[in-house]
């Protein structure tokens, strides 16, 4: 396992990062502790999870839930300096928490007070915030995005606003670092160049999609974090299990998994996806390698990379994507995949 720098802090992030969002639905409270340890061993030092986790589904229920299993992990392991915790605060319109109002100093001080509950600790390593109030183009919606209902002034204040209480949470030590997620290039711009003309916690990570499938990090984005040093938490670098191969073209669907329980996958489904999930088997296929490994290595190529966050239901599939570290690329696997992407853009 290597490790990232994360951002312009002092913290040594791994190349891989456990995801946690099954935990409390798709996982038991004891199978979310084997994953812990198991990734500890391989030598995983962050986990990622948010408020509004688990997932599949997602209900006011069990909101919440996900990170109560990382609390009983903690409690029970004494092991809570051998991990950073990085998790998330949801904003507007998600009525599953605070009935859906939007980020603000108010909120985000009830959140961080709910998870440092939940997760049995004084202090979260990296604090998130999960999407903008302004809106994204994250999760499929850059097909119809339309920024020209925002107010700039509206959103500098509110940058402000977070800013001056994140720097209280960091005086207070409950939080060590800030994060955004689902965010663009403009958005994580403004917030780095108002934490710098008034001396606040900076942006270190951005948490976005970015996949063999989804590649809409690799302009502005990898732009900005190059020369800004903001490093990139990647959710769902396996395409929510579509770059494993399990699901055949669509053929089979294993009882349990993601596509079971959310047979659109969030809207990755389309008649694209197979033929680029099947030119990318393709290429594991003629190099001799495994499929999730190969995506999970391709992520570590790139430059702006600072953790993969990757998910695992069952204790097999956790082994295969850690020992993907194992897994080095060779120039003829990185232009064969150049070359599917170009064929292949943007499948969803």
């Amino acid at each position: 396992m290597k490790y990232n720098i994360l951002g312009t802090t002092d913290l040594k992030v791994s190349e891989l990062c456990l995801g946690s969002m099954t935990w409390g639905t798709q996982n038991t409270t004891d199978e979310g502790h084997a994953q812990i340890d198991m990734a500890l061993d391989y030598g995983v030092n962050i986990i990622d999870t948010a408020e509004m986790y688990p997932v599949n589904p997602l209900s006011k229920e069990t909101q919440g839930d996900t990170e109560r299993v990382i609390g009983k992990w903690v409690a029970k392991s004494g092991k809570r300096k051998d991990v950073m915790i990085a998790t998330k605060a949801s904003g507007a319109g998600y009525m599953n928490v605070r009935d859906g109002a939007p980020i603000s100093p108010e909120t985000i001080h009830v959140a961080v007070e709910a998870s440092l509950k939940s997760l049995q600790t004084d202090y979260i390593d990296l604090y998130q915030l999960h999407w903008p109030n302004r809106g994204s183009y994250m999760f499929r919606q850059n097909w119809n995005f339309d920024p020209s209902n925002q107010n700039k002034q509206q959103t500098l204040d509110h940058i402000v606003s977070i800013l001056e209480t994140m720097q209280g949470l960091v005086d207070a030590g409950k939080i060590r670092h800030f994060g955004l997620s689902n965010d663009s290039a403009w958005g994580t711009s403004q917030w780095l160049r108002v934490a710098q003309d008034r001396g606040l916690p900076r942006v270190q990570s951005i948490q976005n999609e970015y996949s063999l499938l989804c590649r809409l990090f690799d302009t502005d984005l990898a732009e900005l974090c190059h020369n800004e040093q903001v490093g990139l938490l990647s959710f769902s670098p396996l395409a929510t299990g579509l770059l494993t191969g399990k699901y055949a073209g669509g053929t089979t669907i294993p009882k349990g998994s993601r596509m079971s329980l959310s047979p659109e996958l969030g809207g990755r489904i389309t008649p694209q996806v197979w033929p680029a999930v099947a030119a990318y088997q393709a290429i594991a296929d003629r190099h001799g390698l495994n499929l999730a490994q190969m995506a999970l290595a391709w992520c570590r190529t790139r430059p702006f990379m600072a953790s993969a966050i990757f998910g695992a239901t069952k204790m097999d599939q956790l082994e295969l994507a850690l020992k993907s570290t194992e897994v080095v690329l060779s120039d003829d696997v990185l232009a064969d995949i150049t070359a599917a992407h170009k064929a292949h853009p943007m499948p969803y």
